[in-house]
Formats: C-alpha cells, structure tokens, sequence
C-alpha cells in the first residue's frame, strides 16, 4: 500500500468510537525517505482542528528541543500511535490501541525508518511490545527513555513526550540532553568507514548489533570514538563498550 492509499483510509476511517468526536483524523507527515520516526500519542485539539501534527503547545515545545538538537522538522517523520483526538485529552482504550496501530505499523512499513522513536508512555509501550523488548514496570518506565534498542534490524529510541515538560517544566534541561541524542542518530559514526569495526563486520567476525548501536547508533557513546577524538591509543580489537576481544584479530 502507498502512502497516500494509507492516507486517505485513514481520513475516511471510522474503525472505532472516536470518529464521532473528531474533527480531523491525523495522517502522519514529513521526510518519506527519513530515517528517524517520531511516533507521538494521539492529535492535541489544535491538531484535531487544523489536522496537521504538533502545532499545539507540545509542538511549540517540540520545535524547541528539535532545534536544540540540530534536527528540522522536514529530516523526519512524524505519526501518531492514535489517529484521532482522544475526548478530553483521556487516556487511550486498548480496544482503540488495537484498532488504529493498524496503520501506523503500515506507516512503518512504508517509511522504514532507521531509527523509531516513540514518545511517552503508550506509543513506547506499544512499539516495544510489539518488537518483544521486555517492558519494565509503570512505577520504573521513565529507565527506558533515551536508551537505544536494537530489535528485527530496526533501532528503537524511546523518549518523554515534549508535553511532559508543559507540567514538568523543571524537567527541561534533562529532556533537551535526551532530545540531543537525535542528531546522534541521524547520522554515522563519520568514524565508521575506516573503523576495524567495519571490517570485522563484513568480515563475519562481529554481529550486527555492534554496528546499529553504535557506529550507526549512539556512537558518541562508543569508546572507541571517544579515544580516537581524544587522541589516546586503542587497539584494534577493543569493542565500542570498550571490552577487549582478542579473537577478532585471530
């Protein structure tokens, strides 16, 4: 299915209960060929009105910590777990969850994003259940924001929603570090094409996921970067958490 086949089920849907309080059921937008994938909640009421994506105060917050982190609006892609304005701003149904994640797994499907990352709490849930990475408790939820997970050859990036921060303002400096790591990911290691990791990748000598997570993951995390931009020695066998493995160079 194409993306604008997508669309217009999704404009004509009327699947659940929430098509008769909407105005306008919200299609994703931006970069088809992005390789981050933001996936929110469900539309605010001023997107519900304009039918266009964070144009809300959330968007306002949004602009912000995506201009802090170096990353337009037009490098990704933006969608909804909910297509439609949830009444009085409840929490979404599982029925509904169940109902609408039919098209934002076509979404995904048709974008193929690098990199997906959820925001707030039932988007993450539900992105992570759905690629089987193990979902801590609800009390202990916030430890999954900002930490990478490489799952089916896809990377999964959770992060708070920027509403958050319209009652948590106080919460602002730690959500633009976390925001930051967007850039990050954006982009490869510019390390990577003369990396050993490289070559014992190709090789067959190292898996995938060392590859995802950091050369074309978080590799400012890698130690292996942070030495070489340091100048310090490190040989070639050490591994981007910075353990030794002396088989790679058997």
């Amino acid at each position: 299915m194409d993306i604008e086949k997508l669309n217009k089920k999704i404009r004509e849907c009327k699947r659940c209960r929430l098509y008769k309080t909407r105005k306008n059921p919200l299609c994703g937008e931006g970069n088809l060929k992005a390789r981050i994938m933001l996936v929110a909640q469900a539309p605010g009421e001023e997107e519900d009105e304009e039918g266009r994506m964070f144009i809300g105060p959330s968007g306002k917050i949004l602009d912000e910590l995506l201009n802090y982190a170096d990353v337009k609006r037009e490098e990704i892609y933006m969608t909804n777990l909910i297509k439609c304005m949830l009444p009085d701003y409840r929490k979404p149904k599982q029925d509904e969850i169940d109902t609408c994640s039919y098209y934002l797994d076509e979404e995904i499907e048709f974008i193929n994003p690098d990199v997906v990352v959820p925001l707030g709490y039932y988007a993450t849930k539900y992105i992570m259940q759905k690629n089987n990475v193990p979902i801590p408790s609800k009390k202990e939820f916030f430890s999954v924001y900002s930490k990478l997970f490489f799952v089916e050859n896809r990377k999964i990036f959770p992060l708070p929603h920027p509403a958050f921060l319209l009652y948590k303002p106080e919460f602002k400096k730690d959500l633009l570090k976390k925001y930051k790591k967007l850039k990050i990911l954006n982009e490869d290691c510019k390390w990577y094409p003369v990396c050993p990791m490289r070559f014992y990748y190709k090789t067959g000598k190292l898996e995938k996921k060392w590859i995802e997570l950091y050369c074309k993951g978080d590799w400012e995390s890698c130690i292996r970067y942070q030495m070489e931009e340091n100048g310090k020695y490190h040989p070639d066998y050490m591994l981007p958490d910075g353990t030794l493995n002396k088989k790679l160079a058997d």
